[in-house]
């Protein structure tokens, strides 16, 4: 239970990660715990779709997750920017277009790792409540360290840094620095 616990950690950094940076974005703590939640039910899921699948899907999805992801964080972060550029308000001030375009790419390594497990012969029921649970409560903790950093920031607009960062995130992905 303990290496199922540890992958589930594992699994969020991701998840963390781009909690934080969404943190610049200074969101309440109920859109927090909205989007954190909605994170944690895709890694729930695609642990379970890995799970199903199994071996199949693993060879498919090594490859292009790393992709997927990237194309997702700068997809995101070139409309953050292009909000801050183009608007005087917040780009992002309810974090739903994060919660529509973001869930995906970060979940996509999750699906790798589902099928993993399932060959290891973890119960589908355990796994996926367990990586849904850890990644909402690592989002959750990353809103927090994001929104408390950004207020070390009042000159800048959060939201273009913000946007700057995801780019960059998806930037390093597409080296390999830092791989989702």
């Amino acid at each position: 239970m303990f290496a199922l616990i540890a992958l589930g950690f594992g699994l969020s950094i991701d998840n963390f990660r781009t909690s934080v940076v969404l943190g610049g974005l200074k969101p309440s703590l109920r859109q927090s715990a909205k989007t954190s939640l909605i994170f944690g039910l895709w890694d729930g899921v695609a642990p379970l779709v890995g799970m199903l699948i199994g071996a199949f899907l693993s060879t498919r999805i090594s490859n292009t997750a790393d992709l997927i992801a990237a194309v997702g964080l700068g997809s995101y972060g070139l409309f953050v920017i292009y909000k801050a550029f183009t608007s005087p308000e917040s780009a992002d001030p309810d974090l739903k277009t994060a919660r529509r375009w973001l869930p995906v790419p970060l979940s996509v390594d999750n699906v790798l790792g589902g099928a993993a497990i399932g060959l290891a012969g973890y119960s589908p029921w355990v796994a996926p409540i367990l990586f849904a649970f850890t990644t909402f409560v690592v989002s959750l903790a990353g809103h927090q360290v994001g929104r408390m950093v950004a207020q070390f920031i009042p000159r800048l607009r959060t939201d273009l840094l913000t946007g700057f960062a995801f780019v960059l995130m998806a930037g390093m992905v597409v080296v390999g620095v830092g791989d989702f």
